[in-house]
């Protein structure tokens, strides 16, 4: 495993981390604590030490799994970073919560879930610009930064449109921007990364296999079952998606490579990438994830 300073914070993140949404039920798998455990103890002895989750992957559903597992291990192993904004009622429905009172609950649920009295960095999660633009909500969580509740604040992107809330990181305080960066979708670079380059931001690439696809296990005309989130996309997108993805097998990825593995790595070659953050719902996944650490792409 390789680990790089996550912006201007005192993190050293490993280059592959877990994303954890799946652990909330909408990725066509009810997770035991075991299998969590499992997936979870697998990445430590990789050497991954970044965990991302969201108080609305269920209803503190994926956070409740990471912080049973938390309670069991060493804590200090771990940089945890989680989000606020939203609260979850059913698979794929959400309520949009902002007021800095409702924030500072949202804190404190994560807080207990997690069993933690930290957080590492905790994320503003698909904010528009007029729920970014409230200064009673990033003083509340300064104070909590002071408090030692939250060690650094960041800024997860609800698109990749979204370079005025990315300009306006440092003077709120936030320290990491989590973005969708992928082999498929390669717009931050033209805007987002120089301006996380410009003010030492850190940086989290989310949805770095664009949702599984670049796994190179689903071929075009694939399905999914309706609690997949997946289900919910566009069937001709996914069509085109997957037929440009068979390309880029034959193509670009070397021969005797695992796809994901390449495709991860492909987002780490770019110098603004801190870490990327794929979600695993198995041991082996996480092992080939961990092998983008070492794997050169040209």
């Amino acid at each position: 495993m390789k680990y790089r300073e996550l912006g201007k914070t005192n993190l050293d993140v490993s280059v592959v981390g877990v994303g954890t949404w799946q652990f909330g039920g909408e990725w066509g798998k009810d997770f035991t604590q075991r299998e969590v455990d499992e997936i979870l103890d697998t990445a430590g002895e990789e050497g991954i030490n970044l965990i991302d989750t969201a108080e609305c992957y269920g209803d503190h559903l994926s956070e409740a799994f990471i912080g049973d597992f938390l309670s069991r291990r060493n804590r200090e192993d771990w940089i945890v970073a989680t989000k606020f904004g939203h609260h979850f009622h059913s698979n794929f429905e959400r309520t949009r919560h902002w007021s800095a009172d409702e924030v500072l609950k949202q804190l404190d649920s994560s807080l207990k879930t997690l069993n933690t009295d930290y957080i590492d960095v905790y994320q503003a999660h698909s904010c528009s610009d007029e729920e970014f633009n409230n200064d009673d909500l990033w003083t509340m969580l300064d104070k909590q930064v002071q408090a030692g509740k939250i060690r650094h604040l960041g800024i997860s992107l609800k698109t990749n449109d979204e370079a005025y809330q990315t300009s306006k990181a440092s003077e709120v305080n936030a320290e990491v921007i989590q973005v969708v960066y992928n082999r498929l979708d390669q717009k931050p670079e033209e805007e987002i990364f120089p301006s996380c380059q410009q003010q030492n931001l850190g940086v989290f690439s989310r949805v770095p296999l664009a949702s599984g696809y670049l796994s190179g296990k689903y071929k075009p005309g694939a399905t999914f079952d309706k609690t997949d989130v997946r289900s919910r996309h566009d069937k001709e997108e996914t069509l085109r998606t997957l037929k440009k993805i068979e390309e880029i097998q034959q193509t670009e990825v070397p021969e005797g490579v695992d796809m994901a593995t390449w495709a991860l790595a492909w987002c780490l070659k770019q110098p603004a990438v801190t870490s990327v953050i794929p979600g695993c719902k198995t041991q082996e996944q996480v092992r080939a994830n961990a092998q983008a650490a070492t794997l050169d792409v040209v």
